[in-house]
């Protein structure tokens, strides 16, 4: 049961340079090393090209139509997070905007994911300022009701507890637990390096089904070639 009108100011982050060893990877790569857990459902999406960003969450839980709770938020940034907001049900209105992200950048906060509505994209991306929203929406909220900061949330279909790790690009947003931070960075290295060998042996013409061994099960499996 979510609560609601907290703000828990003290959350346990992971560790800063689990943090950095997660930044150079991108969400498809996070996941598969987590074993295709902690994905975000795919409609939220970056509000500019080329966005991303990777640091702690600072949760947010929003009511609908009602941004009072990300001004709370604020407060409790430390240089490095991520703020991450949820809303009690759906909601499309523009929550965050330009001067939100000003204030954020002000504390150190990296960037936004938010199941709900964002404005002033091109401001965003003129400032440089990643957000990953399920909309973008020039509908305005209001300040009226009370949410709660730093308690689990369910985002996009994804579990955040306060201190885990939010990665996001193009491909998507993935939440890492902040207690497997340097085990999946660790997990993510080797993925890339197994896969920076695939990738010469594909450049050089060996086919996928040699060397993922595909033709045997395709046989098995009654695939015939005809002439």
């Amino acid at each position: 049961m979510h609560e609601l009108g907290v703000v828990h100011r003290s959350i346990t982050r992971a560790a800063p340079d689990d943090v950095a060893a997660l930044a150079p990877y991108g969400t498809s790569t996070v996941h598969e090393a987590m074993g295709r857990l902690g994905l975000m459902r795919p409609y939220i999406r970056p509000v500019y090209p080329g966005a991303k960003l990777c640091g702690p969450a600072v949760t947010v839980l929003l009511q609908p139509g009602d941004n009072w709770m990300l001004h709370v938020a604020v407060e409790q940034l430390q240089p490095g997070d991520v703020l991450v907001a949820a809303c009690t049900t759906e909601c499309e209105d523009g929550f965050f905007g330009e001067l939100l992200a000003t204030s954020v950048r002000a504390r150190g906060g990296v960037g936004l994911v938010i199941d709900g509505g964002c404005r002033d994209a091109e401001a965003l991306e003129a400032m440089g300022f990643p957000v990953f929203s399920r909309a973008i929406n020039s509908k305005g909220t209001v300040k009226a009701t009370l949410g709660s900061v730093n308690v689990p949330v369910v985002c996009a279909n994804a579990l955040v507890t306060p201190g885990d790790v939010v990665v996001a690009d193009v491909d998507g947003v993935v939440v890492v637990p902040a207690s497997r931070a340097a085990e999946v960075a660790e997990a993510s290295r080797k993925r890339e390096d197994n896969e920076a060998a695939k990738r010469e042996r594909l450049a050089a013409g060996e086919l996928g089904l040699d060397m993922y061994s595909m033709r045997g099960p395709l046989e098995a499996a009654g695939l015939r070639y005809l002439d």
